[in-house]
């Protein structure tokens, strides 16, 4: 099989893992010194699509021949997919060559389970090894880290990689027993934690290796059982909490050709991943738990967002006094986000916050105005039943954003 090939079928049985955003990674430059990229500067421009995908990384599988059956998989064994593996090689080749290019910022790296964990771990490796040592790359590499592999290939692994990440692949250790039997909730975690050991050794030590400088991540995939966004939340919380992660991605089940009937034929709402997002966002950035953003079992609302939806509920916390209100309870009104939050709490050490401050900051003033109180202004709407402002504010009824 000729290279290009390859290339066609192994970038494409990548594409349904999400957890490849480029951000965190120390600066790093080649500029005038030997060696070839840099994580930042011109010609460097990490791309999202509005899901949170990035776009500016080569994201390959070494290769997508894989030792497990796990049903949600399109590369899982039984499936008949066609079979393309790299050499480590060729992998730096096409980094090397696509980089020169400007058409990528760095390599994004996954596998197939070959042969053993141990095995393709060590194969993940040094392709890592290579761009680092005997071409000096000092882009970008994000790399897949196999759960059952050895702690010690996993510390190697830190030393060249940017970035690390292990699947959780499904929120609850049902699931994961009855979709992908093969693999073990606590492998998982050991891996997680042996990432989160080897980051937490490097920062305690000034003169120690740097240890995967932009941290850990990981992917769980929605829609592939019943599990509700509750509980995928509580999950990513605890993950948080546990291992220190960067980031929880999101993947929308893809129904695969073929597939077998422990999974669904259809996919779900592209929406409710977007949900998923948004509210991950409210306890990365805002403070929030996943309790309060679903109080009990259900999913997401589809027509509003999580933090609208939460202020809806809570309707005695509003309108917000934005002259007196504490900058985290600002920070909670729809339509105002962290770095609005901040500047109006600057702005008012200097005067008294009126409508028009909210306009020049560029706020979601649809959003905003019920549920905030300036010098010269008082939300008429203050009064209305929540699902009157529901349907207002909706975003079906209006272009949607995110807040």
């Amino acid at each position: 099989m000729q290279l290009i090939e390859k290339l066609s079928v192994l970038a494409d049985a990548a594409k349904y893992d999400v957890s490849c955003a480029s951000s965190g990674a120390p600066k790093r430059s080649s500029k005038g010194r030997s060696g070839l990229g840099a994580t930042d500067g011109m010609g460097i421009c990490h791309s999202f699509t509005p899901d949170g995908r990035c776009v500016s990384l080569l994201k390959v599988l070494l290769t997508n021949f894989c030792l497990y059956d796990c049903q949600y998989c399109v590369n899982r064994r039984s499936s008949d997919v066609p079979r393309a593996r790299f050499t480590p090689e060729e992998v730096v080749t096409l980094t090397l060559d696509f980089y020169r290019r400007n058409c990528i910022s760095g390599l994004f790296l996954s596998s197939g389970i070959i042969r053993s964990a141990d095995y393709t771990m060590e194969q993940l490796i040094r392709v890592a090894k290579l761009l680092r040592e005997d071409h000096e790359f000092r882009g970008y590499i994000h790399l897949k880290t196999i759960p059952d592999a050895d702690p010690l290939l996993i510390a190697e692994a830190g030393r060249y990689a940017d970035r690390l990440s292990v699947n959780i692949e499904l929120p609850t250790e049902a699931s994961l027993i009855r979709l992908a039997p093969e693999k073990q909730v606590v492998t998982i975690k050991q891996a997680m934690h042996s990432i989160h050991q080897g980051e937490t050794e490097a920062s305690a030590e000034k003169r120690a290796p740097r240890f995967a400088p932009a941290g850990q991540s990981t992917q769980m995939i929605v829609g592939a059982d019943t599990t509700d966004d509750s509980t995928i939340l509580h999950t990513a919380q605890s993950l948080y909490g546990s291992y220190r992660l960067r980031r929880v991605y999101y993947s929308a089940f893809s129904p695969i050709p073929h597939s077998p009937k422990t999974v669904p034929f259809e996919a779900p709402p592209l929406l409710r991943e977007h949900r998923l997002y948004q509210a991950d966002f409210l306890m990365r950035g805002y403070g929030f738990q996943a309790g309060e953003i679903l109080s009990g079992p259900g999913n997401l609302a589809l027509d509003i967002d999580p933090k609208l939806a939460w202020a809806l509920t809570h309707r005695d916390q509003f309108p917000v006094d934005l002259n007196r209100a504490e900058p985290a309870m600002i920070a909670r009104v729809p339509g105002i986000g962290m770095l609005s939050a901040k500047r109006l709490v600057d702005l008012r050490r200097q005067k008294r916050i009126r409508f028009e401050d909210l306009t020049r900051l560029r706020c979601a003033l649809e959003k905003a105005k019920p549920f905030v109180i300036t010098q010269d202004y008082r939300p008429a709407q203050a009064g209305h039943e929540s699902a009157r402002l529901r349907h207002h504010l909706s975003d079906t009824s209006s272009q949607m954003a995110l807040w």
